[in-house]
């Protein structure tokens, strides 16, 4: 009986891991991405009421493209390191937000807004969210912890 089980559990875990998670790429998502990123592997698919979110990795670096419905592309984004900014934002973050440490902070490239930035910096009290504008930096949302 232990031997049954064992290989039933065995043969489980053996199909499993072959079987193929659902797509759900439209195909004019499909054949955007493969236009825009030709080189790139999809890692994971997010399908959300007005847009699909892929998760992919080009050269190396892990990045998220968000597509409208009908397979418009509205925004790249990739995680960053804050050496990563531009120096006149990296200076001012650090000038400005001297008691706070950074949580997260990634780079937005949109069709019409061009490239910004967005850092989430917290301390013991406050969770602040900036944006770039342009050469400097605005509050984009704060909340107390």
């Amino acid at each position: 009986m232990t031997r049954i089980t064992t290989f039933a559990i065995a043969l489980f875990i053996t199909v499993s891991s072959f079987a193929k998670p659902v797509d759900i790429v439209n195909g004019e998502i499909r054949t955007a991405f493969s236009k825009s990123f030709h080189n790139a592997q999809v890692l994971s698919a997010e399908k959300h009421e007005a847009f699909t979110k892929l998760t992919f990795k080009m050269n190396d670096a892990v990045m998220f493209a968000f597509y409208s419905n009908t397979g418009e592309l509205l925004a790249v984004t990739r995680n960053i390191v804050s050496t990563q900014l531009p120096m006149n934002l990296l200076l001012s973050l650090k000038e400005e937000y001297k008691g706070y440490w950074i949580t997260d902070l990634f780079e937005f490239n949109g069709n019409d807004s061009g490239t910004n930035y967005y850092a989430t910096l917290e301390n013991a009290d406050v969770k602040i969210t900036l944006r770039s504008n342009g050469d400097s930096w605005e509050i984009y949302t704060s909340a107390q912890k």
